[in-house]
């Protein structure tokens, strides 16, 4: 049905327009006096009408929904899905097809760069490939030093590892050896890649192995810090002062946690020592340069200290405290800080394999404590087992010592069969 609208024009008040149009001439010609612009009014506006169709109203929701326009709209869609069935299985617009575009993407995993807490500034530029971490286990790379080690003719290449090094000893021989390789780890490489920061812990585990240093992880890290010359230099140029940074300090802590179990960085080979690339020291030219790893060149003795031979000494724990020497510390015969000296002191027999850790002096006690002995007082007493005279070997029929951790005579067979079965 259509709808009829109806207009009428609306005066406005407005003062009509001065025409001296034909009429005014007409008037002249007829003889009057015209005196000032003659008047005429405007013709009053028509009243409008117009009829409009309903269908002309309907909105463009109601237009697409027409069966004309879902039959163009589902043939559309139908083209797609044909295309789609008959170009997919050949691989047309995707080359490689999206499976395996995604499994090359889960295997390949992210990079150390795209790792929350492993990213920093410029960790791009030292990006090494995952695939190849460079960590060997600890069982085979103590089958390879095994195999090699006393073979003269080998270079650190052919052997490709040190020996593994596990953290022994007590629950607190071994939070400081983690505490001290983590330090050494941040202070020296926390801003570089996993590479850079593995290579930083084999060196001091490498020493730790070798009899020319102190086989201990604590007393390697801070050995020498009483001095200005010490032998990392974040140990004694003030470095410690600096707050770690809690995301470098716990992946330097992981590093150093790979480390101390076992696994061993066999780029660096049998390294023990490293350098800048912003410095070159005095004794670079005269060491064996292995390569360049992050920021760090490596470096191994030439002579006989460098072989594999030389590393014999035994890592037992008793790690001193976790800190760097009091000013009053006093060195041992072989904390020599030049390494070209160090070198020609061991070659020379000066400095045997140490059987034990370096101690430092005993605490200064208050004086009660020295009245009830001292240092005595914190010694093990009355620990298990039999207390023989001096001089004289421990002998089983004797009854065993009284005390803490003895056994009560009467007592001694108790872990023995009182009749062998199936005798």
């Amino acid at each position: 049905m259509p709808l009829d609208f109806a207009y009428r024009p609306i005066e406005l008040p407005s003062a009509l327009p001065q025409q001296r149009g034909p009429v005014a001439a007409k008037a002249v010609s007829q003889g009057a006096i015209l005196q000032g612009p003659v008047l005429i009014p405007e013709p009053r506006p028509r009243d409008f009408a117009a009829r409009v169709r309903r269908r002309d109203m309907r909105s463009i929701r109601r237009a697409l929904r027409g069966p004309s326009v879902l039959r163009q709209r589902l043939a559309g869609v139908a083209i797609f899905g044909l295309l789609a069935t008959v170009l997919g299985p050949i691989g047309w617009g995707e080359p490689g097809g999206v499976r395996a575009a995604t499994a090359r993407v889960q295997m390949a995993g992210l990079q150390p760069f795209e790792r929350g807490g492993d990213s920093f500034p410029g960790s791009a530029f030292y990006w090494l490939d995952t695939q190849d971490s460079g960590l060997i286990e600890p069982t085979e790379a103590q089958s390879k030093w095994d195999q090699a080690k006393w073979d003269q003719s080998k270079s650190d290449a052919d052997i490709g590892s040190a020996r593994p090094i596990l953290a022994t000893g007590t629950t607190e021989d071994r939070w400081r050896a983690l505490q001290c390789l983590t330090t050494a780890i941040y202070y020296e490489a926390a801003s570089e890649p996993d590479a850079g920061q593995r290579a930083v812990a084999q060196v001091v585990l490498n020493r730790v192995a070798h009899p020319a240093w102190p086989n201990t992880v604590c007393g390697v890290v801070y050995q020498g810090s009483e001095r200005p010359s010490c032998q990392f230099s974040f140990a004694c140029d003030g470095s410690l002062a600096r707050k770690p940074m809690k995301a470098f300090w716990d992946r330097a802590r992981r590093v150093a946690a790979d480390a101390l179990a076992g696994n061993v960085y066999a780029p660096v080979g049998l390294a023990t020592h490293y350098h800048t690339t912003a410095v070159h020291p005095y004794w670079a030219p005269s060491l064996s340069f292995i390569g360049t790893i992050g920021a760090h060149r490596f470096y191994n003795w030439a002579g006989a200290a460098g072989k594999p031979s030389a590393f014999t000494a035994r890592y037992a724990g008793r790690e001193p405290i976790a800190a760097p020497h009091p000013r009053t510390w006093t060195p041992s015969p072989a904390d020599i800080a030049d390494p070209l000296a160090l070198e020609k002191a061991f070659e020379a027999g000066k400095i045997a394999a140490a059987s034990t850790s370096v101690v430092g002096p005993a605490p200064a006690y208050a004086a009660p404590l020295l009245q009830r002995g001292g240092d005595a007082v914190f010694r093990a007493q009355g620990l298990p087992g039999l207390v023989a005279p001096v001089g004289k070997a421990p002998n089983a029929s004797e009854a065993p010592a009284s005390g803490s951790g003895s056994v009560l005579p009467g007592h001694e067979g108790a872990s023995q069969w009182i009749a062998q079965p199936g005798a």
